[in-house]
């Protein structure tokens, strides 16, 4: 089931005695649970209820005396495990001698318990007798990182279902701005719904305005500069980040730098160069592949390579190791041997 599927059946109230909601994307194990938490029950039954637990400060046999307790005056009691992945489940499988608690429980969920275990940044390992008990007694979901080159289709859905439009330009620079983490996209995307007219298309100037994005110095135009070999840009895009490190932080730059000569490199490496294709192998939104056209014919297979290894000694740098000079100074002296 997808998470809208849960969802729906959650709003429907036909709710499964036990969850795990698992995997390495947290945004959707989040949108279930608070939803479970909030919506599940009434508020004035919360209190009598709804339990919630944390993986670090529980361990299993709390989780199970408050699932095998009855609601109190209520059809459901909740019992919401947030960071699972920190919880000591004990072992998987019974002995002769002694019956695993866990498993017994998962095997026979109480109908009126709603159990949830969020277990996030990775999954639970479905060799587990565990996993096989919820998975046949109520329901598994596992929420998996998104490719960066579907982060823009899933900004454009995202949009849409709270009834405004985007272009693709602006979803393109959302994506390469704000990475694959969903959680954060999401905040910022409700943030600016704020500042933009129900139905109204938004576009790169609205992001411009209200995401922190600088019209002439950001990362996407310190690319494009350096794909041009542009020296002058270049280094005015670098004054403007010394002078604003809060807006620009060293590490981000490292990481959005690191994923730009990334993909250069692979365009060297894929033989059939039509756009589609290279959007495909190097996981970009199409309207992008020009702009690692330019960048491949100013810098050669070779020079890539060094490149990146540039950014990585520089990275170093920046945290201390073997330079103590300021990010402003390490950045001007990584773009000249990046240009030269």
């Amino acid at each position: 089931m997808t998470a809208t599927d849960i969802l729906k059946d959650l709003k429907n109230r036909k709710f499964k005695p036990v969850y795990l909601l698992h995997g390495e994307e947290p945004y959707y194990i989040d949108l279930i649970s608070n939803y479970i938490e909030h919506h599940a029950l009434p508020a004035a039954e919360r209190g009598f209820n709804q339990t919630v637990l944390y993986g670090k400060d529980t361990d299993i046999m709390t989780v199970l005396n408050a699932a095998k307790r009855y609601p109190m005056m209520a059809d459901y009691q909740v019992v919401l495990v947030k960071e699972a992945q920190e919880m000591k489940w004990g072992k998987d499988d019974d002995d002769k001698k002694h019956i695993n608690p866990i498993l017994a429980y998962l095997e026979n969920p109480l109908p009126s318990t709603i159990l949830v275990f969020c277990h996030k940044y990775g999954k639970f390992d479905k060799r587990k007798k565990t996993y096989k008990a919820i998975d046949k007694n109520g329901l598994v979901f596992e929420s998996t990182s998104l490719y960066d080159n579907k982060i823009p289709g899933w900004i454009e859905g995202f949009i849409q279902e709270k009834n405004y439009r985007i272009n693709q330009q602006a979803s393109a620079l959302l994506a390469e701005y704000l990475g694959n983490d969903l959680s954060k996209i999401a905040n910022e995307l409700e943030k600016l719904m704020l500042n933009v007219p129900q139905g109204e298309e938004i576009t790169l100037k609205h992001i411009q305005d209200n995401i922190g994005i600088s019209k002439e110095y950001n990362v996407f135009e310190l690319q494009a500069a350096l794909a041009k070999k542009d020296v002058l840009k270049t280094n005015q895009i670098i004054n403007y980040f010394e002078a604003n490190p809060k807006a620009n932080p060293i590490v981000l730059l490292f990481g959005n730098l690191n994923n730009y000569f990334s993909k250069v490199l692979v365009y060297h490496y894929v033989k059939d160069k039509s756009p589609q294709n290279l959007a495909k192998e190097m996981g970009v939104n199409p309207y992008f592949v020009k702009d690692y056209e330019q960048a491949a014919r100013n810098y050669n297979f070779a020079k890539t390579m060094q490149i990146i290894g540039l950014l990585r000694e520089y990275d170093l740098k920046s945290k201390g190791v073997e330079s103590n000079l300021p990010p402003g100074e390490l950045m001007r002296e990584l773009m000249f041997k990046i240009l030269h």
